[in-house]
């Protein structure tokens, strides 16, 4: 009997090892697959949150560059490919390299190759014409160069082609509007249609603005005898009108020298920045009256002190009248040679 109960209790320990095995292979099992289950939800998770979808700007670092195309890692499951020349500017040479972080455009996601196809220009042509936006809605200036003459106006590059009609090129417009191609300035978008491709700009009303602006300043200080520097705008037969910093004066050809001026011309040119004082100003209808000659010291008042009579002096025959001749002494000084 004893060694009976001695061999039923070693084949309950037997069990006993067998069935903790048995849990043991069962748990290890189970966790393996919970933690495949898992790894399986985090990658999906991964791919879920990477989505991306065709028309999409993302952003992507370049990871490869041969002679066609340009790999780019956008955060997807697959790389995206662009072609090279999509790097080159004007004809030269693809500005890209290996490390690059760029905005692209999802043209398609997984073609026959499984490639994601990507478009570097029309990232960029986007980012233009979100910028274009914006200056439209917030009414910022936005840089753009005269390119060339076209029906109505001028064509201007800011990235994206706009058009200038010839009325918004100047306060003033004049003949001959292309002499402005080529020159890069500021414009205000007065009108923006993305899905027309239509924009169009105003330098005019830019230059109206700040004209207002420099008119405010200038008024501050605006008075009869004050001395200012302006910039002369245009020439006529009778005189000169001169930019004081946002409004305009005249200055008459008889304020321009104390002596004879044969034409206004002849003393100042457009472009020519002069000193002139403020001889009147009639606020009410913006009119302001200029002078040059009261700059300087009216040759009259001490012509005493270096001629006399009976003396002898050089002239110039500045005109002829039916009773003498009038001859120019010194500058401002004339005298009448009776006949």
């Amino acid at each position: 009997m004893p060694l009976l109960g001695a061999g039923v209790a070693r084949a309950h320990q037997e069990d006993f090892f067998f069935n903790m095995l048995e849990e043991t292979a069962d748990r290890e099992t189970n966790e393996q697959q919970e933690d495949a289950q898992s790894f399986q939800e985090i990658f999906e998770a991964s791919l879920q949150s990477s989505t991306i979808e065709r028309g999409e700007i993302v952003k992507g670092r370049v990871l490869a560059v041969d002679e066609e195309n340009v790999t780019v890692d956008i955060g997807y499951k697959s790389e995206g490919v662009i072609p090279l020349a999509e790097f080159a500017e004007s004809g030269g040479e693809p500005q890209v390299a290996v490390g690059d972080e760029i905005e692209v455009y999802v043209e398609s996601v997984g073609d026959e190759n499984g490639q994601v196809q990507l478009s570097y220009s029309r990232a960029r042509q986007s980012a233009v014409w979100r910028q274009v936006e914006s200056a439209y809605r917030e009414g910022t200036p936005i840089r753009g160069t005269i390119v060339d003459r076209v029906k109505g106006g001028l064509s201007v590059d800011i990235g994206v082609t706009a058009f200038l009609p010839g009325s918004h090129v100047d306060i003033r417009p004049g003949k001959g509007l292309d002499r402005y191609i080529g020159e890069t300035c500021d414009f205000v978008v007065i009108k923006c249609n993305r899905a027309r491709g239509n924009v169009v700009v105003s330098r005019k009303l830019l230059l109206e603005k700040e004209r207002e602006e420099l008119k405010s300043q200038t008024l501050k200080i605006l008075e009869e005898g004050v001395i200012l520097e302006g910039t002369v705008k245009n020439v006529t037969d009778y005189g000169a009108f001169v930019d004081l910093g946002g409004i305009d004066g005249l200055l008459h050809v008889t304020d321009m020298a104390w002596g004879r001026v044969a034409h206004p011309s002849k003393v100042v040119s457009p472009g020519d920045r002069v000193k002139v004082v403020v001889l009147k100003y009639d606020a009410e209808n913006d009119r302001i009256s200029l002078g040059m000659k009261q700059l300087q010291e009216d040759p009259w008042l001490t012509i005493a002190e270096r001629l006399f009579p009976g003396s002898r002096v050089h002239g110039r025959v500045v005109s002829l009248t039916d009773y003498g001749a009038f001859v120019e002494i010194e500058p401002g000084v004339e005298g009448l040679v009776h006949v």
